[in-house]
């Protein structure tokens, strides 16, 4: 039904569908995924557990994670970050990682149940109706008990803190180099093009779709936050008060 109202792959943003623009992306991102993959080991990740990675680009994480436990499944949107990640996936010797091209709202799930599902900087593609469908069917693929944890642009300051905080972050976290990092048009773009939402907005979605929150991070600059939700083990506690 969703894909019949949005195309995800519109709302990608054209510079990540540029094969050229991707293979300069690590050096750009400067992302290293040790601390996320740290916790989610503290939230029980194992050599059984198997993972999503949603808006997985490159796969740097994805591939990281695949020494850790069975099954890794890296989704991504944008046709050249899925030939980008399989790539890094062969040339690591990956094998237990499959790369999927498709989005939030239309990737198919084969296999068991995830136990985890992971997401870095993804969801602000979507507007916010778009946003709590997808968390919904986040939410909807994790096992019982499953972990969710969600890292994005999200300004925690409050409206009249607004203007003033979307220029301190625009001045805090823009470089005049664009090969390494974002450059003030590319922070300005994604305000003007994309779909950051606030915290006291996004945390009610987590909620509603059926998610507790357990852990809430948010940077010091006021627009980004890391959270880790966790699916109810119902059916879990129910057998556990019958014994």
């Amino acid at each position: 039904m969703t894909n019949d109202y949005l195309r995800e792959i519109a709302l990608a943003g054209p510079e990540h569908l540029d094969a050229a623009y991707v293979a300069g992306y690590d050096r750009k991102a400067g992302f290293d995924p040790a601390a996320d993959l740290e916790v989610l080991r503290a939230h029980g990740l194992d050599a059984s557990s198997t993972l999503i990675d949603f808006g997985a680009g490159t796969g740097t994480l994805a591939i990281a994670a695949a020494r850790l436990c069975r099954r890794v499944v890296a989704v991504d949107v944008s046709p050249a970050m899925v030939e980008a990640a399989r790539a890094k996936a062969a040339a690591a010797g990956a094998a237990n990682v499959e790369c999927v091209q498709a989005g939030f709202l239309g990737y198919d799930h084969e296999g068991d149940a995830p136990d985890y599902i992971y997401t870095r900087h993804a969801l602000h593609h979507l507007p916010d109706l778009w946003k709590g469908i997808a968390l919904h069917r986040l939410a909807w693929l994790l096992a019982p008990g499953g972990v969710l944890q969600l890292r994005d642009l999200v300004f925690s300051f409050d409206l009249p803190a607004a203007a003033a905080g979307i220029a301190s972050w625009v001045q805090a976290s823009s470089t005049d180099r664009p090969e390494e990092g974002w450059t003030r048009d590319e922070l300005e773009t994604h305000l003007r093009d994309e779909y950051s939402t606030f915290t006291w907005l996004l945390e009610p979605m987590i909620e509603r779709a059926g998610l507790e929150i357990v852990v809430a991070d948010y940077a010091p600059v006021g627009a980004y936050a890391n959270y880790i939700c966790v699916k109810p083990a119902t059916t879990r506690r129910r057998a556990a008060a019958r014994s």
